[in-house]
């Protein structure tokens, strides 16, 4: 067969590719008859004529239709065999009766496939009994036994070994599939954790921003008027958390348009403890009286460490503006050995008039401080309100 021919031929449908192999096997089991080649167990003349042998070729061909099925179609041959060797056995049905058996082995339930190997062997078996006793030579009976083993033996063997590989196959490909399904599931996990941490970040960039704002610009319009110093002050400090605002958001779409690869977008750089006292001015001019004791600039910190204090600096003063408007807080950050400390203790009270929260600052600053191997604690201490966080620098 051309070499293009069989891969054409195994992308056709089952009962195309079982009506090529009658076809074919009828065809060269045809010319076996003709030729007069066919007889395995004498030497004389057949003595039934040619139509009848091609007729019981014909049936056991047409009967590979129904190779597939097992094992009504193997029964059905088995009855085709029978009948070829009551008249006299021939090779052309022996070698089509092989492909039966090979189709059974290969196509049949595991139990068929496992039965087909201990059928071969009494197949064998029987034959050379059956030999041994009407036959008057024990020649006859061993080459009678060794005639048997291409023709039950290897077809059997053949398809248990086909069938082992593409069961090995069918394995892979499933378990390729299940790490593909497992990978598809981590990057989902990956892409609902990036977008956790982009809403944390958008939260800590802008509400801080925003809540000073809000309350500064407040603080304008409940004045009289009697300070102008006071109110330009104020509205200096409400334009500055404005660009600030603005600039850092202007920071993040470029860097999820350059992610996108929509272009590269100029970015800021991220706030570090450097800019602390911009912070503290923004929360003085919001009406709080903070008190630092502070000497960190951010110089010698991993830059996620450094990162993570001023988001908690930032959204432990947000909270203060919040909860307890022109109160007092006081804010310490030390380094201790390879531990960086923030500390922001505020008066614990409840001004009606303060705004309400969303509640996801003490959850933001606690994943922040976890995500560098740190801590954080929250809670009344004594008549204050302290967020203690420990970060390591270190390791």
């Amino acid at each position: 067969m051309p070499p293009r021919v069989l891969p054409r031929l195994r992308t056709r449908p089952v009962w195309q590719q079982d009506a090529v192999i009658a076809l074919g096997t009828w065809l060269i089991g045809s010319l076996v008859y003709v030729a007069g080649l066919h007889q395995l167990l004498s030497n004389r003349d057949d003595p039934f004529p040619l139509w009848v042998r091609l007729t019981e070729l014909a049936v056991l061909c047409g009967l590979e239709m129904l190779r597939r099925w097992v094992p009504g179609g193997l029964l059905l041959a088995c009855g085709v065999l029978a009948v070829d060797i009551a008249i006299g056995p021939s090779l052309p049905v022996l070698i089509v009766f092989t492909d039966f058996l090979y189709a059974a082995t290969l196509y049949g339930s595991r139990r068929t496939s496992r039965a087909m190997i201990g059928v071969a062997f009494a197949a064998t078996v029987a034959v050379v009994l059956a030999v041994a006793l009407f036959s008057e030579q024990w020649r006859q009976a061993v080459l009678a036994a060794l005639g048997c083993l291409p023709f039950l033996i290897t077809p059997v063997w053949w398809a248990a070994n086909v069938r082992q590989q593409r069961d090995i196959a069918d394995s892979e490909r499933a378990n390729g599939e299940q790490l593909a399904k497992l990978a598809e599931l981590d990057r989902q996990a990956a892409v609902g954790a990036e977008r956790a941490r982009m809403a944390r970040d958008l939260h800590d960039v802008i509400a801080g921003h925003l809540s000073a704002i809000a309350i500064q610009s407040e603080a304008v319009l409940a004045g009289s008027g009697d300070n102008p110093a006071l109110a330009r002050s104020v509205l200096e400090s409400v334009r500055e958390n404005s660009v600030s605002a603005l600039e850092e958001m202007r920071a993040m779409i470029g860097l999820l348009r350059s992610a996108r690869g929509d272009g590269e977008m100029e970015t800021t750089a991220p706030a570090r403890l450097a800019e602390l006292s911009k912070l503290v001015e923004s929360a003085r001019a919001s009406g709080l009286r903070v008190e630092v004791k502070s000497t960190m600039d951010g110089q010698g910190l991993p830059a996620a460490v450094d990162l993570t204090a001023y988001r908690i600096a930032q959204e432990a003063l947000t909270n203060a503006v919040k909860h307890a408007p022109g109160g007092r807080v006081v804010l310490d950050i030390r380094r201790e050995g390879a531990v960086l400390t923030i500390e922001v203790s505020s008066e614990l009270r409840r001004d009606p008039a303060a705004a309400d929260g969303t509640g996801t600052g003490l959850l933001n600053m606690r994943e922040r401080a976890t995500a560098v191997g740190g801590t954080l604690s929250a809670g009344p201490s004594g008549a204050d309100w302290l967020v203690r966080a420990e970060l390591p620098v270190e390791g």
